[in-house]
């Protein structure tokens, strides 16, 4: 088991009043050192532009990586830039390259990267939603590219929708896409009726659903289409944001349903994919559950092969 993080995505600063406030990493990656001090942390590289360019647009890394601010710049009402932000978002990215080569090559079967911004909303074309580059995204790309794999998974339990992963990939049968996500919510996309070509799963579920309802959609529908795609390594877009302390979702989750998906995700990488996870951290917006949370989802991991 490895842990990827970066002092440069505490530097992303979206502004004093946002949701998505450097507090949300430091909560996570304080938590983790305190619970498994044996655990190895790499440091992530960045991602190159050519490996962003599998997924994004020259636009896109342009408007990123390129505009000069010296303070928040909102992109859209919900996403800004800041005078730190490319470098927080290159080494986010890089964190999942480094992660899937360290799985591929062997070093490790798991692998956590507590990084910040987050990733899956952010289309080929877009930054939205919190997200610069889609970094499961780039991730996944980089595994079929890279380690030529035919059949990516990625798994979305974050309560928003991952509607910038489901673009991307919704035309490209390398990669299939699984998500649990509250609805109706931001941004108002991952309806059942999305398919792609047929790679793509969506399990919307109502405000105040809860336990129950969460794990039946996965252990009914979700985690049987993983278990018959037969994935080579499983990707997973780790949002806590489904806990019942969140303050921007309802749907009334604890941690241990965290932990209990884990571990039927690391069930199926054990039969199809030689136990290869790397998890990305995604949404998630108060500080305790957020703890709680990365605690026991790293735990199962752990307990299951990492």
């Amino acid at each position: 088991m490895r842990l990827y993080t970066h002092p440069a995505c505490l530097r992303h600063d979206p502004g004093a009043s946002h949701a998505e406030r450097p507090s949300r990493l430091s909560a996570v990656t304080d938590a983790l050192r305190g619970a498994f001090p044996q655990l190895p942390w790499e440091e992530a590289p960045r991602a190159s532009r050519g490996q962003l360019l599998r997924v994004h647009d020259d636009a896109l890394l342009a408007l990123v990586l390129d505009t000069p601010v010296t303070e928040p710049t909102p992109l859209d009402p919900d996403t800004l830039l800041g005078p730190d932000s490319a470098e927080a978002a290159l080494h986010a990215a890089g964190a999942g390259i480094a992660a899937v080569d360290a799985v591929m090559g062997g070093s490790t079967r798991r692998a956590f990267c507590a990084i910040r911004p987050p990733g899956h909303h952010a289309t080929g074309s877009v930054a939205m939603g919190f997200c610069l580059f889609n970094n499961i995204a780039v991730a996944a790309a980089h595994a079929c590219e890279r380690h030529g794999l035919a059949r990516v998974a990625v798994v979305d339990f974050d309560v928003h929708h991952g509607n910038g992963t489901q673009a991307i990939f919704e035309s490209d049968p390398r990669v299939m896409y699984l998500s649990s996500h509250q609805m109706p919510l931001y941004p108002d996309t991952g309806r059942v009726h999305e398919r792609g070509i047929g790679n793509v799963l969506n399990a919307p579920l109502q405000p105040g659903s809860g336990s129950e309802a969460f794990r039946s959609v996965w252990r009914e529908r979700l985690l049987p289409a993983l278990a018959g795609f037969r994935p080579q390594l499983v990707l997973v877009s780790a949002g806590f944001d489904g806990h019942r302390l969140d303050p921007l979702a309802q749907l009334e989750l604890e941690a241990d349903d965290f932990a209990w998906l884990t571990a039927e995700l690391g069930a199926v990488a054990d039969r199809h994919a030689d136990g290869r996870i790397v998890s990305m951290l995604e949404g998630g917006y108060d500080l305790d559950a957020l703890r709680e949370c990365s605690v026991a989802h790293v735990r199962e991991l752990i307990g299951h092969g990492g």
